[in-house]
């Protein structure tokens, strides 16, 4: 699909997985903010309700290793879904476990949350994504490529899932798949992980959010800013930051 032919403001629509907290709910606020109809799922449905209706969404709580529950929600588009943004993911076995001690019997949920739920939800949702010349974000860490004590198993997700990505991006050219690395987030993930002390001294995820839109909403915008090309990219990267408006959007 040609620059032209992208979906216009009004009628972009995008998937955010995980989006009742953190970095899932700060997207889905810069989305709402650039006018893009969303449509949003988490575990906990009281307060993915209170999230939705704040940014007016459309929102399906349930558990995205669900078939039934994916097949729901990405029906819910109605074959115009622009964006997929695979945030939803757990750590695992808590406290985080030395691999000489992990307890490989949590790994199965692991990998089905953080690997294959994502690729399943792809499935479903590139025919759309196709046709609207849309896109994927699958949500990444630092764990996946620094070798940090205690981060193997859920690291080794997020290995997984940057390797598919670069593999549905060689196989999908008419799409952007994007592997984005946050950076380390004040949420409550990475309370469990590390204490909520040392988790308070993280950035709030607000910021990664504004620098991963800066990346995400340059594919759809009319300003001078061009979206990279599918790959790997941190939050970081992007302290360059650009809003990409309603109205650049629409022109």
């Amino acid at each position: 699909m040609s620059e032209a032919q992208l979906p216009q403001v009004d009628d972009r629509t995008a998937i955010v997985t995980g989006a009742s907290a953190g970095l899932g709910e700060a997207l889905a606020e810069r989305l709402a903010a650039s006018g893009w109809n969303l449509i949003l799922t988490a575990r906990g449905e009281e307060r993915l309700k209170r999230v939705a209706e704040r940014l007016g969404a459309a929102y399906l709580a349930g558990d995205v290793t669900d078939a039934v529950h994916r097949r729901e929600l990405v029906a819910m588009a109605q074959g115009r879904l622009d964006l997929l943004v695979n945030n939803a993911s757990t750590l695992g076995e808590v406290p985080l476990p030395l691999l000489a001690e992990a307890d490989l019997t949590a790994w199965p949920r692991l990998f089905e949350m953080n690997v294959w739920a994502p690729i399943a939800l792809a499935q479903l949702a590139l025919p759309s994504l196709r046709e609207r010349g849309g896109a994927i974000v699958n949500i990444s860490s630092d764990a996946a490529t620094g070798p940090y004590a205690t981060w193997g198993p859920y690291g080794s997700t997020k290995a997984a899932l940057d390797q598919l990505s670069n593999v549905l991006a060689a196989e999908e050219p008419a799409i952007a798949v994007w592997a984005l690395d946050p950076g380390e987030m004040s949420t409550a993930m990475l309370a469990d992980a590390v204490g909520e002390a040392d988790a308070a001294e993280a950035d709030p995820p607000a910021l990664a959010a504004a620098a991963i839109y800066s990346l995400v909403g340059a594919r759809w915008c009319t300003c001078e800013w061009k979206a990279p090309e599918s790959g790997r990219y941190a939050a970081r990267d992007f302290d360059k930051l650009h809003n990409h408006t309603h109205e650049e959007a629409r022109a």
